[in-house]
């Protein structure tokens, strides 16, 4: 139970005085909500990556974890509300590092909001299997990934930042989405299929000619027999802005072509390459030109601009002092002031989201929804 307020968050941050990305851990949530992964020949069992487990099953997480045995997809692991999570992350093996926010087999009464993780070692937030709904997410500066789905993740998450820095990116490559159903891609269930909606995620690049380091990928990289869906959002200054890549296991290329994947109302601005496809080929999902061309059917309401600063928003690129608020009025743009909608049937019977909302990204141009990250926060740490 860690619940603090906009204006005491409870602050998990390093002991050093002078402090470093991965001087610590991070934190590690053991949940006993399903996941598709089997341990020791126990199937829905999930051992966390990091070498966290130890002789008393710890770091063991699942509905297959007989140490609750009534295990389901309401399990509570209490509450993570205000918080900030800073300088955590630790590479104990190659592949198998602690993240700041690890969430193993969570289940849906876990109450996780308002959540800022900074300079995370590896990645901000990744979810391993489970069910947990999440609002209100901030990624500043993190090394990996921002947004880390893996292992039959089902959960749904609302109101999002990811803020990078073009000099911080990892030799696995840096995405703000990275998504798998499983390592090898195969249709273990339950499958990967979580819902974000409402999220900017600003890249290394401020303009089309900003390099940045180059082990930047993407905005979104979507692989690996995943069924993520992606709503009402915004990818800012990315070498990529969205990659479906089927080259490993089940071809990604089918959860597009039977309506798993949903990629709707989501502005690219600025990416070197907006879309990209690559891997075993679906009947349609087939090229780049394919994907793109579904990408950009008038159904989803897509948009694709040429620069970042089309985005209109006040001042995405300021390291010490962001400000990812889009211009307001005739000042804006209109497709993400109100490009918006939860009109597809990912949304049907849904009563987590907020769907009053009309504007695309996490940050609204007025409003309640245009200051819930700031207060809490810390952007400044010179």
């Amino acid at each position: 139970m860690a619940e603090g307020n906009a204006s005491e968050p409870v602050i998990f941050t390093s002991a050093s005085p002078n402090p470093q990305s991965g001087d610590w851990g991070g934190i590690v949530i053991c949940g006993k909500a399903p996941i598709n992964t089997s341990f020791n020949g126990t199937a829905g069992l999930f051992q966390v990556e990091g070498g966290v487990d130890n002789a008393n099953g710890d770091g063991l997480a699942g509905s297959g974890d007989a140490v609750v045995p009534t295990a389901v997809a309401t399990d509570s692991s209490g509450v993570l509300r205000y918080v900030r999570i800073e300088y955590a992350g630790y590479a104990f093996q190659p592949d198998k590092e602690v993240n700041s926010l690890t969430m193993a087999g969570v289940g849906s009464k876990t109450v996780i909001d308002h959540v800022q993780v900074t300079y995370a070692k590896d990645d901000a937030f990744e979810w391993f299997g489970g069910t947990v709904n999440c609002k209100y997410l901030i990624a500043y500066k993190t090394q990996d990934d921002d947004f880390d789905t893996d292992n039959g993740y089902n959960g749904k998450v609302q109101f999002g930042l990811v803020l990078r820095d073009s000099l911080i990116a990892d030799i696995s490559n840096s995405e703000a989405f990275e998504s798998d159903n499983n390592s090898s891609g195969t249709t273990v269930t339950p499958k990967t299929t979580a819902v974000f909606s409402n999220i900017t995620a600003i890249g290394p690049r401020a303009t089309l000619n900003n390099i940045g380091s180059s082990l930047f990928r993407g905005g979104a990289h979507i692989r690996r027999n995943t069924g993520i869906s992606i709503f009402n959002s915004v990818f800012l200054g990315w070498p990529r802005g969205i990659e479906v890549d089927a080259t490993t296991g089940t071809s990604t290329a089918l959860g597009i072509e039977d309506s798993t994947i949903r990629l709707r109302n989501i502005t690219i601005a600025g990416c070197a390459t907006n879309t990209r496809f690559s891997g075993t080929a679906g009947a349609t999902i087939n090229s780049d030109a394919a994907f793109a061309t579904w990408f950009g059917t008038s159904f989803y309401n897509n948009d694709l601009l040429t620069n970042t600063s089309d985005a209109k928003l006040i001042q995405p690129f300021n390291y010490s002092a962001p400000d990812p608020t889009p211009f307001a009025g005739s000042n804006g743009n209109q497709k993400i002031l109100t490009g918006g909608g939860f009109t597809d049937t990912k949304f049907t019977g849904d009563t987590f989201f907020d769907k009053t909302v009309t504007f695309r990204g996490g940050v609204a141009p007025a409003g309640e929804l245009a200051t819930w990250w700031k207060g809490w926060t810390k952007f400044n740490y010179n």
